[in-house]
């Protein structure tokens, strides 16, 4: 009777185990990215449609049941580590697998490894070789200066913690490892929480659906709060139920050659890990916001010295020289506007752009450098290249008395090179628009700036379209004025511009014609007066 039992027993067991791995790849299908089709459609969809997915699904399989047959059945043992999403406690979440080639590249992308091995080549101090933090009779954002500065120091020797999955041929790397320095303020002592997250980028937006991530660090809750990427990931933390404050993060970069190779290993061992804090909260402070401001301008000025000093010609105004076409605010203008989310700026209003200032301010020529978006533009000022035929070759190319740094990657997260660039690129813009639009704006070149941000953020086409757009309002491009605010219960709504009449200045509704080039024309309005 004896192995009539143990059979019985292991086969329960097995029962059990596939069980609980149909349960688990139903709940990695709903958490992670949703690619995965049903089970009982596998065997079909999986070769018309999924074929890369099909060889994931068995191999999860295979680590799940791995895990139930080493530890007795039980999927989790003690240093695990635990996958959690937004809308659940880190304390229920489940251990699972995290995406990795399957991922789908939208939303923030990869930072070039180009761009990571252009970082600041001065190493961060050792935790020994800065003086002890002196927090009380200080200003706040010195304090906050010096956190950071020990927050790089405590990074500076960390070790990642990558995983692998799968053997031989089938081996991937799982995730993408990272670290953060936390403060308490009420022990007044660091700690280093590990975090895992899907590699490459993954589409995700506030209030939709949660970013899977594995947290490594026993003791310590994360929740997801911002970004994916390079520029932009954010967690909060907390650890018995004291919310700890972030001032340093860690982060790889990986050659993407190596990557689409598969060579997983060697892309691990060549990762470039870069130190850098994307904005928080535990950050904002107004003197960062001020700084901010006072640091675009004096560097937008700089790159309008240098112009100057090269003699640049205009290409919009023959005999006129560059220098003199762009104001120093609008190019300060866009390095906000570039940076500034279409959702924030709704959502928050001005206080969307003082963060943006905030980053500027205490990171200062760092601050956007890592910037990329789902298009590939780099930058603070969001430049393309695009194999030698996006935006910065174009401006390079065209206006070679700037002396523009021709490497992409160095010359489009240079601020003050990249400034340069933008304002040859509003300038090549200009002089592509009617002989009406050029006069209006040599008048009045702030507020007539509308159609040349319009072009920066999508081509002369754009342009057409808010000239046609104005036309059918009966609004002249000499009537346009700075924007003000509007009067409480107005019936006007936004985007919209400012048009004077009988002296008096009245907010005109722009017809719809192009959401995302009408909503950047509302950003540039709104910081604009920030620069007054």
């Amino acid at each position: 009777m004896e192995p009539a039992l143990l059979r019985d027993w292991r086969t329960a067991k097995h029962v059990a185990c596939f069980t609980v791995v149909r349960r688990a790849v139903r709940r990695y299908h709903r958490t992670t990215m949703s690619f995965l089709p049903p089970a009982s459609a596998l065997p079909s969809s999986s070769v018309r449609s999924f074929r890369g997915v099909s060889s994931a699904l068995p191999l999860l399989a295979f680590l799940l049941c791995s895990a139930c047959a080493s530890s007795g059945g039980g999927m989790e043992s003690a240093d695990d580590p635990t996958l959690v999403v937004e809308s659940a406690p880190a304390s229920v979440a489940q251990d699972r697998p995290m995406a990795a080639s399957e991922a789908k590249e939208e939303g923030e992308s990869e930072v070039p490894v180009a761009v990571a091995e252009s970082e600041q080549r001065v190493a961060p101090p050792r935790p020994g070789e800065l003086p002890e933090l002196v927090v009380e009779g200080r200003e706040r954002h010195l304090i906050i200066r010096d956190l950071v500065a020990e927050a790089q120091a405590q990074l500076r020797d960390v070790e990642l913690q990558y995983a692998f999955i799968g053997r031989g041929g089938r081996e991937m790397l799982r995730g993408r490892p990272v670290a953060f320095a936390l403060w308490s303020e009420a022990q007044k002592k660091w700690t280093i929480a590990q975090v895992e997250i899907p590699r490459p980028p993954v589409k995700w937006k506030p209030g939709h659906r949660p970013l899977p991530f594995i947290v490594h660090t026993p003791g310590i809750e994360a929740r997801h709060v911002n970004g994916t990427g390079a520029e932009r990931l954010m967690f909060a933390f907390s650890r018995g139920g004291e919310d700890l404050k972030v001032y340093g993060r860690k982060f790889p970069v990986f050659d993407n050659g190596l990557i689409k190779k598969k060579r997983w290993r060697e892309a691990v061992a060549t990762a470039r890990s870069i130190l850098y804090l994307p904005y928080t909260q535990d950050t904002l402070d107004p003197n960062f916001v001020t700084g901010g401001k006072d640091f675009l301008l004096t560097t937008a000025r700089g790159a309008m010295d240098e112009l100057r000093s090269e003699n640049v010609p205009s290409a919009a105004y023959p005999g006129e020289l560059l220098a003199d076409v762009i104001p120093a605010e609008v190019i300060a203008t866009l390095a906000v506007i570039e940076q500034t989310d279409d959702e924030d700026f709704i959502e928050k209003g001005k206080d969307a752009f003082d963060e943006v200032l905030n980053q500027y301010g205490l990171k200062r020529e760092e601050a956007y450098r890592y910037s990329v978006s789902s298009a590939k533009a780099l930058g603070p000022m969001q430049f393309t290249d695009r194999h030698g035929n996006g935006t910065y070759s174009l401006v390079v190319r065209r206006c070679r008395g700037a002396q523009l740094d021709p490497n992409f990657e160095r010359g489009a997260t240079r601020l003050q090179n990249a400034m340069k660039a933008a304002v040859c690129l509003l300038d090549i813009e200009l002089a592509q628009m009617s002989s009406d639009i050029r006069s209006a704006y040599r008048t009045n070149p702030q507020v007539l700036g509308i159609f040349a941000v319009a072009a920066y953020n999508g081509g002369p086409r754009n342009v057409a379209k808010l000239y046609r757009a104005l036309e059918r309002m009966g609004v002249q491009p000499g009537e346009l004025r700075r924007a003000g605010a509007l009067i409480p219960g107005s019936a006007v709504v936004c985007p919209c511009v400012w048009r004077e009449e009988s002296s008096v200045v009245r907010a005109v509704s722009i017809p719809r014609y192009n959401r995302e080039n009408s909503g950047y024309i509302e950003k540039y309005q709104s910081v604009l007066s920030l620069f007054d």
